[in-house]
């Protein structure tokens, strides 16, 4: 069961604990009305997100947005589970353990994308639809003049020198820029090696598989990419 409720405005998450597999896991709740569950992106928490949350509950939604493994005081997965197949039955869990039975509208955004895919394809009653912000696991364009290449072919150290340099394109960058590194740098700080495993999982994603099936099955999904 939920415990040690942090009160807030209305339309502002209210955080709380609970735990899943017999390990502590934290999650912020608001709003009434249809489940939506927000899965977050590497390294980042609710920080990044306040004002897209704070505009789902104004829609009518009871948001629940967990801190995956690893992320914002939640416990580490297992070293056996580390991929998105143990993220997406972790989030199964934690849908049980915050009383959550009925199925949910899914939204993720990066690597919480790859989860929300793998969520809907194991546990096809768990939601009803999905909606896809910039998220890992597709496949790669790789037709004539094609420069895309796979995120698995960018070393992690790459990723990290560059950082400052694949920012600078970013519209109201000094706006953008310390909301990131708000939750970016304390995750960094308390759980390194989970950051850098959970960069591996993301960046050798491939879920094309599993989005051919969600095809078939005719789930609603809205991808979103920019």
């Amino acid at each position: 069961m939920a415990s040690d409720r942090v009160p807030g405005p209305a339309d502002h998450l209210a955080w709380q604990s609970t735990t899943v597999r017999d390990r502590p896991a934290v999650y912020g709740v608001a709003g009434e009305g249809i489940p939506l569950l927000f899965l977050h992106g590497w390294g980042l928490a609710h920080h990044a997100y306040k004002r897209p949350l704070k505009r789902l509950v104004h829609l009518g939604c009871r948001v629940y947005a967990p801190a995956q493994p690893g992320f914002g005081g939640t416990a580490n997965l297992p070293k056996g589970s580390l991929n998105l197949a143990g993220y997406a039955a972790w989030v199964n869990e934690f849908l049980d353990a915050v009383g959550v039975t009925e199925p949910v509208i899914v939204v993720g955004h990066s690597f919480g994308g790859g989860v929300a895919i793998q969520v809907a394809h194991d546990f096809p009653d768990r939601v009803r639809s999905l909606v896809l912000v910039n998220s890992i696991g597709g496949s790669v364009w790789t037709g004539e003049g094609a420069t895309v290449r796979k995120m698995a072919q960018r070393p992690l150290w790459d990723w990290g020198i560059h950082f400052p340099s694949d920012m600078l394109p970013v519209p109201h960058l000094t706006k953008v820029l310390p909301v990131v590194l708000e939750d970016a740098v304390p995750n960094l700080i308390r759980n390194p090696g989970a950051m850098w495993r959970v960069a591996q999982v993301a960046r050798t994603a491939d879920l094309t598989a599993e989005l051919e099936e969600l095809k078939r099955r005719r789930l609603p999904v809205v991808v979103l990419w920019g």
